[in-house]
C-alpha cells in the first residue's frame, strides 16, 4: 500500500510531542502508586465502616423513637389506668392495644413481637407476628430493672448463632401529689435486624471479613457465618479498642479467627458494641503491585505503539476514507444500492459519509415501496374493507342505541305529560269555575282538589329536580338530630288520611328499644318514607299497611319496614322496580299513575343515607319494604337515650313554639312581591294575631325598615328593583340588628349558607311549611320579648335614674348656651349644640326636647330663618318644661 507524504510529515512532527510527556507522566506515577494505594484504602475502608455504622445508628435509632412513641400511646395509657379491671372494660382495652400492637407489627416487618411487661416481670400483653406466646424472662431484664435509663437496647444471641434485637421502653406515670414518677412497666420490642444482617456481608473489597463484637468480645454478627458466638482474645478485643479510639487503619493478627495478617478499621457503637472490617495485607500489596505493574507496562506500550497509531490514525483520517468514497461511488453509478460507507466521526468526513448513506437508502426505500405496493395491494384493500364493516357495525350498534334512548324518552316525556297535565286540568278547570261560575255551593271541596292537584305537580316537579341532582351527583345531605317518635308521629299523619280514604287499617310498631334520636337529614329521610308509604296506601284495594321500626345497635342502623296486603310483584317486577321512569307493567301505570320515579329516588337518597332499600314481594300477598339509614349516634352528645316503654311514645310539642301558648304585640315587615303570595303569608299571619306590613321589593324593604322599628323581617330572595340578598346586607350595615327569616324555593345547603353570610337568621323553604314558619317566628319573637324586657328594666334602674337626674342638672347650662348664641347670632356653635341636645334628650326619653331640637338642627342646616325664632323658642320652652318637671 502506498504510503502517503502528509502522513509521514505529521509523525515526525507529533511524535516528539507526545513521548517525552507520556514518558515523564509514567515514571511520576509509578513513583507515588504506592503510597496512593495506602491512602486510597484507608480512606475506602474508613468511609465503608463509617457508612455501616450511620447505617446501624439510623436503624437502632428508628426503632427507638418507634418504641417511645408506642410507650406514648393513649391507648396503652387508658390500658395501664388503675381502674381498667374495676370498671368491667379489660377484654375491650386490651383487645385495642392489642390492634394498636398489630398496626405496628404491619408498618415495620422487622418487629417479631411487642410485649407490655409489669414492673415485676409478668407479661400483660404480647403480640407476636409468628403466633408464639409471651417468654416467661428475658437475660437482660435485671439490667433493665437496675438501670435508670428509660430507654434500653440489647443484642441476644440465639444457640443457631442468630442475634435477636431488643428495644426497652420504660413506661412511667408521674401523679398529681407524687414528686417522682410511678414505674408502671416496660415495652419490649423484639425485632429481626434484617439492616445488620445485609451491612454486614457488604465489603468494600475482596476475601473483606466484617464483625460486630460485643464489649466481652463475642462476635455477634460476621460474614463468615461460621465464626458466630466465638470470643476473640482478651488482647485482641483491647487492640480494637484501641483502634476504634483512634479511628485509623492498622495491621493487626486475628489469631482467634486464623493466623493472616489484617488491614483493620474499627469504631464504636451505641451501647458497647464495636463495627470492625478487615483485609488480608497480602490482598491489599498484592494490588499495589499489580498497579505498579501495570502502569510500567502501559508506558511501555504506549512509548513503542504511539509512533504507529499515529500514523494509522492519520491513514484513517484522511486517505482511507476518500478511497472508500470514491469506490462507493463508482459503484452506485454501476447500479449497485447494495454500498453503504462505514460510521465515521462527526467531522466533515463522517458527514460527507452520512450523506451518502442517506441518498443511497433513500433510492432503496423507494424501490421497495414501489415492490411493496406492487405485491400488498390486494392485502392494503381486504384490510380496509375490513376496517369498514367493522365501522359499519359500531354504527348500526349506535343507531340502535339511539333508538333505544329516544324511545326511552318519548316514553318519559308521555308520562311526564300525562302526569303534569292531569293536576293542571284539575288547577286549571276548577279555578276557572271558582273564578266564572257565582252559583258554586261547595267551593271548599274544589279548593280541596285545587291544593291536593298542586301538591301532587309539585311532587312531580321535586321528584324530576331530585334524580336529576342525584344523576350529577350534586345532591347533598345534612346531619341534624332527629326526634324518631316525632318523625313517625309525622308520617302518620299524613299516611292516615290516605289510609282512610281507601277503608284500609294503618299500623304503627315500635320494635323497643329504639334510640330518641338520630343524626340524619329529617328531609330526605321523611321524603323516602312518604314515598314508600304512599305507594304501599296506593296499591292496596284491601287490608291494611304497616310501619315497623327497629334498630340495629351493632350495625348503626334504623330500620322502617312498610308492608302492606296489596297486589304484590314478579320476580320480574321487583328487578324493574327500582329503575328510573319505569314501573311493574302499563297495566300499573294506566291503572295507578305515577312516572316511575319515586322508588329510584328513594334508594338512592337512602345510600346517600348510609342505608339501602330492600325488597321481598309475591303476587297477590302484598309487598314488604326496608328502609334503612345510619343513625351516626358515635361521638354525638348527650349519650345515646333508648326509649324502653310504650308510654314514652306520644309525640309532644313543645308549647313555647306554637302561638296557641303565646301571644304577641309585634311589628313584622314582609317583603315580597308577588301578590298572591303576600296575600297568602298576611292570611297566615293574620290567624296568629300579627298585623304585618308588605313591601315590594327589596329597596321598598330597606326604606321601611329604617323608618320603623319592626321586631322581625320576613323576606324573599328574588325580588325585582332589589333583591333580598343584597336588601339584607344592606340593613345589616345600616345597624338594623331585628331577625331576618329568608323566605325562598332556592333551598340547596350552599344557598342556605350564602343567605346566612350576608345576614340572614333562618332560611325557609317555598312552598311555605306553616308548621316551620309558626315554630321560627315563635322563637325569634320570644329573643325579641326578652330583650325589650331587659331595655325596660334598665330604664326602671336606680343607675340609670342617677344618670337622668345627672342630665336635668345639666339642662340649665344647654338652655344658657342657646340663648347666648341666639343672641349672638352664632348659628354654627347653636348648631352644634342643637345636635348634641337633640342626641342625648333622645336617649334619656324626653320626647319634645328631642323633637324641638331636631327641628332646630334641620332649620339652622337649611339657613331658612323666616321661622327660626319660633323654632328656637320651643325649644327654650321644652326645656324650661323638663327643668320644671324635676
Amino acid at each position: 500500500m502506498k504510503t502517503s507524504k502528509l502522513s509521514i510529515r505529521l509523525l515526525w512532527y507529533i511524535t516528539p510531542l507526545v513521548i517525552l510527556p507520556l514518558l515523564f507522566l509514567g515514571g511520576f506515577t509509578l513513583t507515588n502508586v504506592t503510597n496512593s494505594t495506602q491512602k486510597q484504602a484507608d480512606l475506602i475502608m474508613s468511609r465503608f465502616v463509617e457508612q455501616q455504622q450511620q447505617k446501624a445508628f439510623n436503624y437502632i435509632d428508628s426503632f427507638h423513637s418507634t418504641t417511645k412513641l408506642l410507650s406514648r400511646s393513649p391507648v396503652l395509657n387508658d390500658f395501664l389506668a388503675n381502674d381498667a379491671l374495676l370498671d368491667g372494660n379489660y377484654t375491650r382495652r386490651l383487645g385495642a392495644l392489642m390492634d394498636v400492637f398489630a398496626s405496628y407489627n404491619e408498618a415495620y416487618p422487622d418487629i417479631i413481637s411487642i410485649n407490655l411487661v409489669s414492673a415485676s416481670g409478668k407479661s400483660d400483653a404480647y403480640h407476636s407476628n409468628n403466633l408464639t406466646i409471651a417468654p416467661k424472662n428475658y437475660p437482660f431484664f435485671n439490667q433493665v430493672i437496675q438501670s435508670n435509663l428509660s430507654q434500653q437496647q440489647f443484642m441476644v444471641q440465639k444457640p443457631d448463632g442468630t442475634t435477636s434485637l431488643y428495644f426497652v421502653q420504660r413506661i412511667d406515670s408521674v401523679g398529681y401529689y407524687l414528686k417522682r414518677p410511678q414505674q408502671l412497666g416496660f415495652i419490649v420490642v423484639n425485632v429481626e435486624p434484617s439492616i445488620l444482617n445485609t451491612s454486614i456481608l457488604e465489603a468494600p473489597y475482596n476475601n473483606t471479613l466484617n464483625l460486630l463484637l460485643t464489649k466481652d468480645g463475642k462476635i455477634l454478627f460476621s460474614s463468615n457465618y461460621n465464626l458466630r458466638g466465638q470470643y476473640i482474645s482478651e488482647y485482641e478485643l483491647n487492640k480494637v479498642r484501641d483502634l476504634a479510639d483512634i479511628g485509623s487503619l492498622s495491621t493487626i493478627e486475628l489469631s482467634s479467627i486464623d493466623k493472616i495478617e489484617r488491614m483493620i478499621f474499627a469504631v464504636q457503637m451505641s451501647g458497647g458494641y464495636y463495627y470492625v472490617s478487615t483485609i488480608p495485607k497480602a490482598v491489599l500489596h498484592q494490588s499495589g503491585k499489580a498497579i505498579s505493574l501495570i502502569t510500567g507496562l502501559i508506558v511501555i506500550i504506549s512509548v513503542i505503539s504511539l509512533p504507529i497509531l499515529i500514523f494509522v490514525v492519520v491513514r484513517n483520517l484522511l486517505l482511507n476514507p476518500i478511497e472508500l468514497l470514491g469506490a462507493a461511488s463508482h459503484r452506485v453509478g454501476d447500479g449497485d444500492l447494495a454500498v453503504s460507507l462505514p460510521a465515521h466521526t462527526d467531522d466533515e468526513v463522517g458527514i460527507l459519509f452520512n450523506d451518502f448513506n442517506h441518498m443511497v437508502n433513500q433510492i432503496r426505500h423507494y424501490q421497495q415501496q414501489l415492490e411493496e405496493y406492487k405485491h400488498h395491494l390486494e392485502d392494503k384493500v381486504e384490510s380496509r374493507t375490513q376496517a369498514l364493516e367493522s365501522m359499519n357495525s359500531q354504527l348500526e350498534l349506535a343507531i340502535t342505541q339511539a333508538e333505544q334512548a329516544n324511545q326511552l324518552k318519548s316514553r318519559f316525556l308521555a308520562n311526564m305529560s300525562h302526569e303534569i297535565r292531569t293536576p293542571l286540568t284539575a288547577i286549571m278547570g276548577f279555578t276557572e269555575q271558582l273564578l266564572h261560575n257565582d252559583k258554586i255551593v261547595n267551593d271548599k271541596q274544589h279548593l280541596s282538589t285545587i291544593l291536593r292537584n298542586s301538591k301532587h305537580l309539585l311532587e312531580l316537579i321535586n321528584n324530576i329536580l331530585d334524580l336529576s341532582k342525584i344523576e350529577a351527583e350534586k345532591l347533598a345531605v345534612e346531619q341534624a338530630s332527629v326526634n324518631v317518635v316525632q318523625l313517625v308521629h309525622d308520617i302518620e299523619s299524613i299516611i292516615t288520611p290516605l289510609a282512610q280514604e281507601k277503608r284500609l287499617e294503618l299500623n304503627i310498631i315500635f320494635d323497643l328499644p329504639i334510640p330518641q334520636t338520630i343524626y340524619t337529614d329529617v328531609t330526605r329521610l321523611k321524603q323516602i318514607l312518604i314515598n314508600v308509604a304512599n305507594n304501599a296506601v296506593k296499591f292496596t284495594e284491601q287490608g291494611h299497611v304497616s310501619i315497623c321500626v327497629h334498630y340495629h345497635a351493632k350495625s348503626n342502623l334504623i330500620e322502617f319496614v312498610i308492608t302492606d296486603t296489596g297486589i304484590g310483584m314478579s320476580e320480574h317486577q321487583i328487578s324493574r322496580v327500582f329503575k328510573p321512569f319505569e314501573q311493574a307493567d302499563a297495566t300499573t301505570t294506566r291503572r295507578f299513575g305515577g312516572t316511575g320515579l319515586g322508588l329510584c329516588i328513594s334508594k338512592n337518597l337512602a345510600q346517600l343515607l348510609g342505608g339501602d332499600i330492600k325488597l321481598e314481594s309475591e303476587v297477590g300477598e302484598g309487598s314488604e319494604f326496608s328502609i334503612s339509614a345510619a343513625c351516626h349516634l358515635k361521638g354525638k352528645t348527650p349519650e345515646l337515650e333508648l326509649l324502653v316503654d310504650h308510654a314514652q311514645l306520644t309525640p309532644e310539642k313543645d308549647p313555647l313554639l306554637s302561638f296557641a301558648t303565646n301571644s304577641f304585640d309585634a311589628n313584622i315587615l314582609v317583603a315580597e312581591d308577588n301578590p298572591d303570595n303576600q296575600l297568602l303569608i298576611k292570611l297566615l299571619l293574620q290567624t296568629w294575631g300579627l298585623e304585618p306590613d308588605i313591601a315590594n321589593n327589596g329597596a321598598q324593604a330597606v326604606e321601611m325598615a329604617l323608618v320603623n322599628d319592626y321586631q322581625l323581617i320576613i323576606m324573599d330572595m328574588q325580588m325585582p328593583v332589589m333583591g333580598g340578598l343584597e336588601a339584607t346586607k344592606m340593613l345589616r350595615h345600616a345597624a338594623y340588628d331585628g331577625p331576618i327569616i329568608a323566605l325562598t324555593a332556592n333551598v340547596m345547603n350552599h344557598d342556605i349558607g350564602t343567605y346566612i353570610e350576608a345576614g340572614c337568621d333562618k332560611a325557609l323553604g317555598k312552598p311555605i311549611d306553616k308548621d316551620a314558619l309558626e315554630n321560627v317566628l315563635v322563637s325569634y319573637l320570644h329573643l325579641e320579648k326578652d330583650n325589650q324586657n331587659k331595655w325596660d328594666d334598665l330604664l326602671k334602674s336606680e343607675k340609670f335614674q342617677q344618670i337622668s337626674d345627672n342630665y336635668l342638672a345639666n339642662l340649665p347650662s344647654y338652655l344658657e348656651q342657646i340663648k347666648t348664641f341666639h343672641h349672638a347670632q352664632d348659628w354654627e356653635s347653636l348648631k352644634a349644640v342643637a345636635h348634641s341636645v337633640k342626641g342625648s334628650a333622645g336617649c334619656f326619653n324626653f320626647d319634645a326636647i328631642y323633637k324641638s331640637a331636631g327641628n332646630l338642627e334641620e332649620n339652622l342646616k337649611s339657613n331658612d330663618k323666616s321661622q327660626r325664632d319660633e323654632i328656637i323658642n320651643s325649644v327654650i320652652v321644652a326645656i324650661q318644661q323638663a327643668i320644671e318637671s324635676k
